[in-house]
């Protein structure tokens, strides 16, 4: 056989002057393997699924983000939309009120003319049933100052008769 490794690796030149063992080697490489079995087993499993689980996750949140981004972009439109519809419908209230509005105007305008109609007409009527009265108040004052003046004059009182033919004789004479 020849020389022992342990000579070979200990001795001062070679690999054996950086401190390597063979031993030493083999002993750490099992001790490597074995936790690296261990942790294959029973740490690198779990780990890699909670990080697929994380990337799945994340993922999903990347879907669902873009799916209401999506939708975020359909409701604008469709807000935009009913705003518009809204607008028009406002637009169309606004309008029909303005010529409602119009047309009581011109209801009520109609209306107090004829009412102020009305009243001129009532304000005439009362107007001529004054005149006519003060004519009839005038009239018997007249009848009262000619009976009184006659009465004056003749130096006798006529009856109520004579009176009037008298009166109504100076008064038909006077419109001539």
């Amino acid at each position: 056989m020849g020389i022992p490794t342990d000579l070979i690796f200990a001795s001062s030149s070679g690999i054996g002057a950086l401190g390597f063992s063979l031993s030493s080697f083999l002993i750490q490489l099992g001790s490597f393997l074995i936790v690296f079995l261990i942790l294959k087993r029973w740490a690198f499993k779990p780990i890699i699924r909670l990080l697929k689980e994380r990337t799945d996750l994340i993922n999903d949140g990347i879907k669902l983000g873009e799916s209401m981004n999506k939708k975020k972009h359909e409701l604008e439109e469709t807000i935009e939309d009913e705003l518009s519809k809204t607008r028009a419908e406002a637009d169309r209230i606004i309008l029909e009120t303005h010529q409602q509005s119009r047309a009581m105007l011109v209801a009520a305008e109609k209306d107090a003319n004829k009412k102020a109609a009305l009243i001129a007409e009532d304000a005439k009527q009362k107007l001529e049933r004054d005149i006519n009265s003060a004519r009839n108040k005038l009239k018997t004052e007249l009848v009262g100052l000619v009976s009184d003046a006659t009465e004056a004059i003749i130096g006798e009182k006529l009856d109520a008769k004579k009176d009037a033919k008298l009166i109504d004789k100076a008064l038909t004479g006077s419109k001539r």
